[in-house]
């Protein structure tokens, strides 16, 4: 009973009772835990010391310094042998050769041939100068005792003391002997730390180049940020991209790989390298591989772009910095330059810079503009950034719905329409807007040839809300939709296919598109297509088509939010690098308040343009009054001016208004329309004039 406690237990009765019985209980102790051996004791701790981060960190330590030591000899040595033979040569020359630059890879062949002959004649003066140095040793020991012989007997005439003959002589053997004894002092510990100092030196150049595994190296070097992308690191990355016959055919390329790269050339903020692959890999392989080979590279997937270009079984490789692309680009022209006008015919807009840190500038002359993207990216901004630029042409004229974000306020005073909200009824009001648009295409497309047209720019912010809107009309034609009888997709149609001879172009900004919001024949028929960030590969494809894609275009690979503004661009308009269908631009931001300063100066540059805005539909017109309204503050105004403004104001009432129509009600009025340089002209004036003295019946409302 070892270990266990025994409790005596005595029962206590009444008197007069038998003698109490005494029990004896027995409690067994508590279970306890087994005693481990120690040599399992021992294993766990030494697990423990061995599996601890700083243990891990101190092997890493005394590895990577002394692997620096190896490194540095490899290095020092490969340097060595490029210094003593001609590998550099080859190697430039290979590496030329590949790039197809035949004319530097014989000016590398003839380097590489003069330092043959070079060394060549080295070796060979090496063969006859031990007689050499031995003929001039005796000749400059013999002039050199001549001289402190001569030098002893100056000094003997000089004292009258012949012993002074042999003094310089003798100064010259102490001054040996003292050398003699310094060497004979220092030679010892020279011995010794000599080779401390070589091997120090050896891994100061290892220590420098990194030379060492990456699993010894510390975590900020391991990760590779900001690594200068070399032709090794490279061949590398795509050694290790998991492609068979990629990896096979680099590993059985005599130079390594080298031969596939073009020179590497610092292109913006990054670098560009062409790569041509080995027979059996194609180009579509490398570009799916995107992300690992950004990896590879030591850069985040937004910072490698792969493109084609027009060279066979070619892909070009953009590297970024890393990091630059989230630095912002500089300020918009449009906001620092108070003077800078525009040419709606030979100039382009000032957009933002390419990847190479170029100004990327758009020509937007008789070209359709598409903007599409994910909400919250940038997309009104990079549409009103080119708005404004060309609101600086006095000639343009602008019809302009906003169908959501009431972003293009500023445009109020200098676009002749001017429609703001997302709903069914706005979406009306912008169809017939641009229903209108079409009725001026066709007028000027029936003037007599030669006939030059003003351009007239019809933007339509949110366009998806006008293809997805269920309303429809009197004869149950839907404003939406992309049916044949759809309003709205038949007017943008008809501007697509005729609008661009006379100068009536049509902008749209849609987001996240879809075939139901963005119909294939609408965005086919753009000639700009811009795509900000997307969300996968198929809207990229309807974003910008299958060619830009196919050639490496991606913006379903844009960070939402971080690249913000970035914009994918395929379009004949803009300057893009030969052999590829696309460029990436990263654009000027222009906030509200630069927005409203550059629309001022716009409006500075105009007689005066009066804003229609959506009103309500069905309400009784007053017609003198809507066309006092129309031709706002300019003197006069042509007649199918005001037309065309009274049908937008409101096409139930004045749709179908020709020039009869609207002379009786001016000739009723006592305001009648005359002749000014060959034309029909309302003027102001008369207009004013005759609202002031009209009676109070409303003789002159619409009938």
């Amino acid at each position: 009973m070892s270990g266990n406690v025994v409790h005596l237990h005595k029962d206590t009765d009444p008197p007069n009772e038998p003698t109490p019985i005494t029990t004896l209980t027995v409690v067994p102790d508590p279970p306890t835990a087994p005693v481990l051996p120690v040599w399992v004791r021992s294993g766990r701790a030494i697990r423990t010391a061995v599996t601890h981060e700083t243990t891990k960190t101190t092997a890493r330590t005394l590895a990577r310094h002394s692997l620096y030591v190896f490194g540095g000899a490899r290095i020092v040595g490969r340097r060595a042998w490029d210094g003593r033979t001609a590998a550099r040569y080859e190697r430039y020359m290979r590496t030329a050769e590949a790039a197809g630059n035949f004319e530097a890879a014989a000016e590398w062949e003839e380097r590489g041939q003069r330092f043959r002959e070079a060394r060549h004649r080295r070796r060979m003066d090496l063969l006859h100068s031990p007689l050499d140095v031995a003929k001039g040793a005796a000749i400059s020991t013999g002039m050199g005792i001549g001289a402190l012989i001569l030098i002893g007997v100056a000094m003997a005439a000089a004292t009258s003391d012949v012993t002074e003959v042999v003094t310089p002589l003798m100064a010259v053997v102490r001054f040996i002997n003292l050398m003699v004894t310094i060497v004979r002092v220092v030679w010892g510990p020279a011995l010794t730390i000599g080779p401390v100092l070589a091997l120090l030196a050896l891994w100061s150049v290892g220590a420098h180049q990194k030379a060492a595994p990456q699993w010894a190296l510390p975590p900020a070097a391991r990760s590779g940020q900001g690594e200068p992308i070399t032709p090794s690191i490279v061949v590398k990355a795509l050694r290790d991209l998991g492609i068979p016959a990629l990896r096979k055919a680099i590993t059985e390329m005599g130079d390594a790989g080298a031969s596939m790269l073009s020179p590497i050339v610092i292109a913006g903020c990054g670098v560009e390298v062409d790569v041509t692959l080995p027979s059996g890999v194609s180009t579509n392989e490398v570009q799916g591989k995107r992300r690992k080979l950004a990896e590879n590279l030591s850069r985040h997937e937004h910072e490698v772009f792969i493109t084609i270009p027009a060279a066979a079984r070619t892909v070009r490789l953009w590297v970024a910095d890393s990091g630059a692309l989230d630095e912002p680009i500089g300020p918009s022209p449009l906001t620092t330059d108070d003077t800078l006008t525009a040419d709606y015919v030979k100039d382009r807009a000032p957009w933002g810079q390419d990847l190479r840190g170029d100004a990327a500038s758009l020509s937007l002359y008789q070209r359709h503009l598409l903007i599409t993207g994910l909400s919250n990216q940038g997309k009104t901004v990079a549409l009103r950034s080119l708005a404004l630029w060309l609101a600086l042409d006095r000639s343009v004229q602008f019809l302009i719905g906003d169908l959501k974000r009431r972003r293009l306020g500023h445009f109020d005073g200098l676009a002749t329409t001017l429609i703001q909200g997302p709903t069914d009824e706005h979406v009306i009001q912008v169809t017939e807007m641009v229903e209108s648009a079409v009725d001026e295409m066709n007028r000027r497309i029936q003037a007599p040839p030669g006939t030059t047209f003003a351009p007239l720019i019809v933007l339509v912010d949110e366009a998806q809300v006008a293809f997805m809107c269920p309303a429809k009309d009197d004869e149950k034609r839907p404003y939406g939709g992309s049916k044949a009888n759809s309003r709205y997709f038949m007017a943008v149609r008809k501007i697509h296919n005729q609008g661009r001879a006379v100068n009536v172009l049509m902008w749209q900004g849609t987001q996240d598109p879809t075939n139901e919001n963005l119909p294939k024949l609408v965005r086919e028929g753009a000639h700009t297509r811009a795509s900000l960030a997307l969300g996968t590969e198929s809207q990229a494809r309807m974003a910008l088509g299958d060619k830009a894609v196919d050639g490496g275009a991606a913006p379903n690979l844009l960070r939402p939010g971080l690249d913000r503004g970035t914009l994918v661009v395929a379009s004949d308009g803009i300057t893009i690098p030969a052999g590829q269908s696309f460029i990436t631009v990263r654009t000027h931001y222009i906030d509200d308040d630069a927005a409203e300063a550059i629309t001022d100066r716009a409006k500075a540059l105009r007689d005066g343009v009066t804003t229609l805005h959506a009103t309500e539909r069905g309400q009784e017109r007053d017609a003198l009054a809507d066309i006092a309204h129309v031709i706002g503050d300019a003197p006069r105004v042509r007649t199918k001016d005001v037309l065309a403004r009274l049908a937008t104001m409101a096409p139930d009432t004045y749709g179908g208004w020709s020039f009869i129509d609207l002379k009786r009600v001016l000739d009723d009025a006592g305001a009648e329309p005359y002749k000014s340089d060959g034309v029909m002209v309302v003027a102001r004036d008369r207009v004013a004039r005759a609202l002031a003295n009209r009676d109070t019946d409303g003789s002159a409302s619409a009938s």
